[in-house]
């Protein structure tokens, strides 16, 4: 007799919110800006988001509110390098982007983990579209993303 049976749904549950940020900001001055308006409490994680095949880093701020029962984090969606070409021409530079998660051309993340009250994230979004350096901020809903495996962390 069969008692309880797992599904692969089970596990793939979404426990996080995400809204996308548009802003050309770098990621330690988007963080003060959101410490300052969403009184956060954003710092640099002592690590970053690393894929070896793809040779790319992308930077992690992170808050961790034990209080209120949530985390924040903020994740750089790009990534720059700059390749030397080989060729003779009037361009030895370029430059190559990358992106964690493809299928949104967002600057940032800002993930929302844990217990969020009703509103929370709708209040952000508002206070975030407020900040004059940033172009627009949105929620995101994650079902859609085919990559969203990468923000699991």
């Amino acid at each position: 007799m069969q008692l309880y049976s797992l599904e692969i749904d089970d596990f793939s549950e979404d426990d996080y919110q995400l809204i996308g940020l548009h802003s050309t900001l770098e990621d330690y001055q988007l963080a003060f800006f959101l410490n300052k308006n969403l009184k956060f409490k954003l710092t640099k994680a002592s690590y970053d988001l690393d894929f070896k095949d793809k040779s790319s880093s992308f930077s992690v701020f992170e808050y961790i509110n034990e209080g209120l029962d949530y985390s924040c984090y903020l994740i750089s969606n790009i990534y720059k390098s700059t390749i030397e070409s080989t060729k003779k021409g009037f361009f030895k530079e370029s430059e190559a982007v990358a992106y964690l998660i493809p299928e949104k051309k967002v600057d940032y993340f800002l993930k929302i983990e844990g217990n969020i009250k009703s509103g929370f994230i709708e209040n952000n979004i508002e206070k975030i579209n407020s900040i004059p350096q940033i172009i627009t901020s949105y929620k995101i809903k994650t079902n859609t993303l085919k990559s969203k495996d990468f923000l699991i962390f």
